[in-house]
């Protein structure tokens, strides 16, 4: 395949595309992560990933990245999603899911993770809602669902 298809599969993506190097700083950043996080390319690239991180997250984001650096492995690249918090442009907190694919040179060096990103966060409110309409119903000590009636015998 040629590479101007694959240019095309990155920057068409509504998902937001990440490479992060090895010390943390975003290498590519496509037109699904402008779009979901407001920030362009120009003003992302070269910038630490906790551009989009939150404060109170950085800490546990960072040990993970390294051990990630480190092992050359991630869970998050074997199917399994990362649903976390994330920071816009404009300061709002965003929901969000992702996977990881270790990059890696001709000579299998590592050169960073890339994550493939999603904006959940209205399905995260509406599932937020489920939750807290459950509790509701729970608390008035209702059934979770009518119960079917019985079936009549004639």
């Amino acid at each position: 395949m040629d590479d101007s298809l694959y240019r095309q599969l990155v920057e068409g993506s509504p998902d937001a595309i990440i490479l992060g190097d090895a010390g943390g700083r975003i290498r590519l950043w496509n037109a699904g992560a402008e779009t979901i996080f407001g920030f362009t390319a120009a003003e992302a690239v070269g910038q630490s990933m906790d551009l989009i991180i939150p404060e109170r997250l950085r800490g546990r984001h960072w040990s993970g990245y390294d051990r990630v650096l480190a092992t050359g492995v991630s869970r998050y690249g074997r199917g399994e999603l990362l649903a976390v918090p994330a920071v816009t442009k404009d300061g709002r907190t965003i929901s969000i899911e992702f996977t990881i694919e270790i990059l890696r040179d001709a000579a299998g060096a590592i050169l960073g993770p890339v994550a493939i990103i999603r904006d959940v966060t209205k399905r995260f409110q509406r599932e937020k809602e489920l939750g807290r309409r459950l509790k509701e119903l729970e608390a008035r000590g209702q059934p979770h669902a009518p119960a079917a009636p019985e079936p009549t015998r004639g």
